[in-house]
């Protein structure tokens, strides 16, 4: 009687992966046909794993509609809930398999555009130094905690005092960020650069996660800039790059994020004055004195692309 008694305590409160599975694809459709096509299973099949789910988890997760089924607000945050972990394991099953093969695994987040622009140009050069070295890649802007997240570290941009209040993180110093207004060479209308009291009477493209950028370059020049705030705004530096490659506006951006762009010449230097934007490119880590194989070999990597890379001017 004991051993029953003990295994019973035991026995954990999980529903079958099947019908997490069902669950999950019927949430995100909106629809057991669609979650029956997508799993290869019949519709009866699908409805059968839903009902005894939800006979398990005592709630109603669906209702119906004239149009099928939706959540019911239960069942959207269970969905939200069980999306998240159905994808954890998948990764946890496929680093297993990898690590079988000998495969290292990094799982980096980064800002956008610095990862699209200035890292994945730089992955088949990781690729050669170390072929075992897998980097998976997801965005975050903001920090996060690392303990509920698969991420072994970390590419930010952000001022000495955001990267200070990363709880439970170190920062290593990859590159200063320094920005430079740039336009479509038809903006220039012939002329080799523009002054910066000639720029503040131009569109100015606004950078949403920097609103006060243009403001601190025409201060820096000196230059009374009423229109310093105005202007159409775009999240991603990528987006802003190429609003200005369109010819919307001067936009005010890191030089090193729009290299193609110059070098192909749909982008022109408006003015030769750079400025500090007082924020840096960091890879962040969780604080620990272990460091993984893969993340080691990853940030020796990484420090020898910065210094081999391109001096900001």
């Amino acid at each position: 009687m004991a051993l029953v008694y003990i295994a019973h305590i035991m026995r954990r409160k999980i529903p079958s992966l099947q019908a997490l599975a069902c669950f999950e694809a019927a949430a995100r459709h909106q629809s057991y046909t669609r979650a029956a096509q997508e799993l290869a299973l019949t519709q009866g099949a699908v409805s059968r794993q839903l009902t005894a789910l939800e006979a398990f988890v005592g709630v109603a997760l669906f209702k119906r509609t004239r149009h099928g089924v939706s959540l019911t607000e239960r069942g959207r945050d269970y969905a939200a809930q069980v999306a998240v972990r159905l994808q954890a394991l998948e990764q946890d099953t496929l680093d297993v398999m990898n690590h079988q093969s000998g495969a290292l695994n990094l799982h980096l987040a980064a800002v956008p555009t610095f990862a699209t622009r200035w890292l994945i140009p730089r992955l088949p050069e990781l690729k050669r130094y170390q072929p075992e070295l897998t980097v998976h890649i997801e965005t975050r802007t903001r920090p996060f905690m690392f303990a509920d997240t698969p991420f072994d570290a970390a590419l930010y941009a952000g001022t000495p005092e955001q990267i200070d209040q990363w709880a439970g993180t170190r920062a290593i110093q990859l590159l200063d960020e320094v920005v430079l207004p740039v336009c479509a060479p038809s903006l220039l209308q012939g002329a080799a650069s523009l002054s910066p009291e000639a720029i503040a009477g131009l569109p100015l493209l606004q950078q949403s996660t920097r609103p006060d950028a243009w403001r601190q370059w025409f201060e820096a020049q000196g230059v009374a800039a009423p229109q310093a705030l105005s202007g159409a705004r775009f999240e991603l530096f990528s987006m802003t790059a190429a609003a200005a490659v369109h010819g919307m506006g001067l936009a005010l951006v890191p030089q090193l994020l729009i290299q193609d762009e110059l070098a192909r010449g749909d982008l022109v230097v408006a003015c030769q004055q750079p400025l500090a934007s007082g924020r840096a490119y960091v890879l962040v880590c969780p604080e620990r004195d272990d460091k993984a194989p893969a993340l080691q070999l990853f940030v020796d990597w990484l420090l020898q692309a910065v210094r081999a890379g391109p001096v900001l001017s």
